[in-house]
């Protein structure tokens, strides 16, 4: 319900949006949501760390003396220099720091690759549709792509979910979204060779050129990767600086981001324009302004009803019947004129 496009501007749902997925991770993770209050350098607060196990408010607060105050400081020490830390500081016994290692090679590390054209086209201009390609990477400590994340007081086994939004962080808006697996290796490797199949018969590309495109997007995918492939319609004509979000719905500090920017430029090709942007109105073919009385365009401006020609029929016979009885009809002059023959 979130990620449903808006049409009013600024009345969008995307800090809903990823509200609902933050929800998610704590349920998940049996994290409390108030532990994820930013606190001292941490945007997170302190709830990334909870999700560990052995690892309590003390032990935090421990690392957080020894200036370890993020999630991602632990994440990407060494680990020799990670087991010192929480044995020597922390008080944790070598069996709590291997457990704590099991699960942090578990997590997903996601970075994201984007980029937004139009097909056959050099820029994006007002009313085109874009094309968005993006490639989700997944990389583990444990050299796995899919995994079941470890969840100790959940309780049946969760399968990781990840969302991909395109927003407009300005306008809260939700431009485009879609879920994302790792689990199922075969379906991602059909769905992505169709897929760029498609698009490179779209682009008029030879068969060689297909060939050698869907065997680097097969490869791609067994390497960890998931493509993420969709259309939207470009808005009015200005410059958006939008952020791609991946979020997990089952490990809390694994969200990624990136800023995308996007120049839509004023309309100059002729043609007609897909469907209805967010912030206006319908879109008409250039040179052609919609008529207020036809809102819903069911009707075309030349259109006669079928009884058009009764009407006029019977206009003509009561002109007729009143120069008959000396009268000038004021809609006819063929009656009129009749009519003076005839004295």
């Amino acid at each position: 319900m979130a990620v449903i496009p808006r049409n009013a501007q600024g009345h969008g749902w995307l800090r809903p949006a990823i509200g609902v997925v933050e929800l998610s991770q704590c349920i998940v993770q049996a994290v409390p949501l108030s532990a994820r209050k930013t606190t001292g350098g941490s945007p997170e607060g302190i709830a990334p760390f909870l999700q560990l196990p052995h690892i309590n408010e003390t032990v935090i607060k421990k690392l957080n003396r020894k200036k370890v105050r993020t999630f991602q400081e632990l994440h990407d020490m060494d680990s020799q220099e990670r087991a010192d830390l929480l044995t020597q500081t922390a008080g944790l016994s070598s069996t709590d720091v291997k457990d704590i290692e099991i699960v942090l090679d578990m997590m997903p590390s996601l970075t994201l690759e984007v980029t937004c054209e139009t097909e056959g086209e050099e820029g994006i201009q007002e009313g085109d549709i874009v094309t968005l390609h993006a490639w989700v990477n997944i990389k583990r400590g444990n050299g796995l792509i899919g995994a079941l994340p470890h969840t100790p007081y959940y309780p049946f086994h969760k399968e990781e979910n990840f969302w991909f939004l395109l927003a407009d962080s300005v306008s809260n808006n939700v431009w485009f979204s879609q879920k994302v697996s790792f689990m199922d290796e075969a379906a991602a490797v059909t769905a992505a060779s169709k897929a760029i199949e498609e698009s490179m018969e779209g682009s008029g590309a030879t068969v060689k050129e297909t060939s050698r495109a869907v065997a680097e997007a097969v490869e791609k995918v067994k390497g960890g990767a998931r493509l993420v492939m969709g259309k939207f319609q470009a808005p009015s004509e200005g410059n958006y600086n939008l952020t791609c979000y991946c979020l997990c719905d089952s490990w809390l500090g694994s969200d990624t981001r990136i800023n995308l920017k996007l120049k839509v430029l004023k309309r100059t090709r002729a043609g007609t324009r897909g469907a209805m942007l967010a912030d206006e109105g319908p879109i008409m073919e250039d040179g052609v302004e919609e008529d207020d009385d036809n809102e819903d365009g069911e009707y075309d401006d030349d259109y006669e009803s079928e009884y058009s020609e009764d009407e006029e029929d019977d206009q003509n016979s009561k002109n007729k019947q009143q120069a008959a009885n000396g009268t000038t009809s004021k809609h006819g002059k063929a009656a009129e004129n009749s009519s003076s023959d005839e004295e």
